[in-house]
């Protein structure tokens, strides 16, 4: 184990634990043939019962007029059913059993069609229980969570019963805009980039503490980006929040005051759509903060109407989190409003500052068919705005996003960057050989975010020893791969850390303020200038 980058399969034994949840009771896992049907093209629903699962049934519920499907062991109460029949049976040693796959086709539908659906398997008189059942990312990340930190996380105790999941099958001809395709994306910590208006830093000392950076900062440096070369800015979380990083937020239908509030991101807009940048905020879907005006009312009283936006148990917490964070509770996105509620959220800021798009934190958590809402939202609102999410998961669950947003951060190409260049424990013929798999593996109208470091991991020059040769052999491959390079502030100017992630400061030793002045490396600069100019010339229209 080299990085905790990918904290679910870390280790060979949470790779073991996720291949046997998700071999066991039914999985759908949003399995369709195709992945993103176009208009007029049947579907192939694929579901999987496990060793541990007597099934003599199985059966699809289906609507295509958005409303929620329902229905019981085979009777339909609400919308179509369709039967699937076992085809293929299959051992697997790892789970030591045999699972079937059971498959069915449902017909072809007209653009814009949204198909819900769910699935249910029952034996005999047994109760039907219903995928994706167990819900293999509770397991896992109790697993991950017990492995690092102990003791485990609870696992949610629903058997699959209850009407279960609702997927989301979108049928258009949405794709992400010819702008990513060519873009280079400048990723900046709002709070550690620049304060502005000639300010100090607030302190120097604390990096879990506030610094002081602002958008006024970032508009007056914006120069410093369109010099670089890059033409689009992820800007981490500004939305109100108490914490320094902001991906706990108390409003997000505000921008925090401390770093300049709505007129600073208005101006920040403005001046970037003028030198031809983009801007793509960072938002959270998956959670909130504990202090969220929403949250308190949920949990204050029963009979709130937001109850249902929110999930409590009988956990020590008292309910649902991100990662067992209590200050972090989880937004219940399968309620209806709780939704509704984002995606207005979303297409406000879209609508309104005319941003350009989002990059999605912790995509994985509310899954691939609330993005499928989410995204096709956006689209109708801002037909070209891009939507990539952060799935830190295998390829192949990745690749459940396709058609439900425009792309996934690339951590495999990323993890594979480091490893070769950084760490040494690959060679570039490794390299070379997952990379030509890895660009195959996924359609081309899904793109793939590349980067060699980000805010949630150690700089690329640390991991390095410093070595600025490195650094470059890595970003020489990063601007040869087809999916828009990110880069994470001030890597191109030799900024790096003075501790590791596991010296005790965890996700914030990386999170240092922007170098100026003196403290750039104007040869990488330039380095990088010059790779961004190529890559331009390779991939003009």
């Amino acid at each position: 184990m080299e990085e905790f980058t990918f904290g679910t399969l870390a280790t060979d034994e949470l790779k073991l634990t996720h291949h046997r949840a998700a071999r066991r009771g039914l999985q759908h896992g949003n399995d369709l043939a195709p992945r993103d049907p176009l208009p007029g093209q049947p579907i192939t629903v694929t579901v999987r019962v496990g060793q541990d699962l007597d099934a003599d049934s199985v059966a699809c519920y289906y609507t295509v007029d958005g409303s929620e499907p329902a229905g019981s062991r085979g009777m339909a109460t609400n919308g179509a059913v369709l039967f699937l029949q076992p085809e293929e049976f299959a051992w697997d040693t790892l789970a030591w059993g045999y699972g079937a796959a059971w498959r069915g086709t449902l017909p072809a539908q007209p653009e814009a069609t949204r198909i819900r659906y769910r699935i249910g398997a029952w034996h005999g008189d047994a109760p039907e229980l219903f995928a994706d059942w167990p819900r293999v990312l509770d397991v896992v990340e109790a697993a991950a969570h017990a492995f690092f930190h102990g003791p485990s996380l609870p696992v949610p105790t629903v058997q699959g019963a209850g009407g279960g999941r609702t997927f989301v099958c979108p049928v258009d001809r949405l794709g992400p805009p010819d702008w990513a395709r060519r873009a280079v994306i400048y990723q900046i910590f709002v709070d550690r980039f620049s304060p502005g208006a000639g300010r100090d830093w607030r302190q120097t000392t604390d990096l879990r503490a506030v610094w002081g950076g602002t958008l006024w900062g970032v508009a007056e440096k914006l120069d410093h980006i369109a010099a670089l070369g890059a033409d689009c800015i992820w800007l981490t979380p500004i939305f109100a929040s108490t914490s320094h990083h902001g991906y706990d937020a108390v409003d997000p239908m505000r921008v925090e005051p401390r770093l300049g509030g709505e007129k600073a991101l208005a101006a920040l807009v403005d001046r970037a759509h003028a030198l031809g940048i983009r801007i793509v905020l960072d938002m959270v879907c998956n959670h909130v903060s504990d202090r969220h005006p929403t949250f308190r009312a949920a949990q204050a009283d029963p009979q709130s109407p937001y109850r249902r936006w929110f999930t409590f148990d009988d956990s020590a917490i008292g309910y649902r989190t991100f990662s067992g964070v209590a200050s972090m509770p989880e937004v219940n996105v399968a309620d209806a409003g709780a939704r509704t509620w984002l995606i207005d959220i979303a297409r406000y800021w879209l609508r309104e500052f005319d941003i350009d798009g989002y990059r999605l934190d912790y995509a994985n958590g509310p899954g691939p068919d609330f993005w499928a809402d989410f995204w096709t939202a956006c689209k109708a609102e801002r037909p070209d705005c891009y939507c990539f999410g952060e799935v830190i998961d295998a390829p192949d669950v990745q690749r459940t996003y396709v058609g439900r947003l425009d792309g996934c951060l690339d951590f495999h190409a990323g993890e594979m960057l480091r490893r070769t260049y950084a760490f040494r424990t690959r060679t570039e013929d490794d390299l070379a050989r997952f990379l030509a798999r890895h660009v195959r593996y996924f359609p081309h109208n899904f793109l793939l975010p590349t980067f060699v470091d980000n805010h949630d991991m150690d700089r690329f020059l640390y991991i390095a020893g410093g070595d600025v040769d490195a650094l470059r052999r890595a970003v020489a491959v990063q601007m040869q791969l087809p999916g828009p390079p990110i880069i994470f502030y001030g890597t191109e100017v030799g900024l790096t850390q003075a501790a590791g992630k596991d010296d005790g400061l965890g996700l914030d030793v990386c999170r240092v303020p922007m170098a100026w002045g003196e403290g750039q490396d104007r040869s990488l600069f330039a380095f990088y200038q010059e790779q961004i100019r190529e890559r331009r010339r390779r991939i003009a229209p």
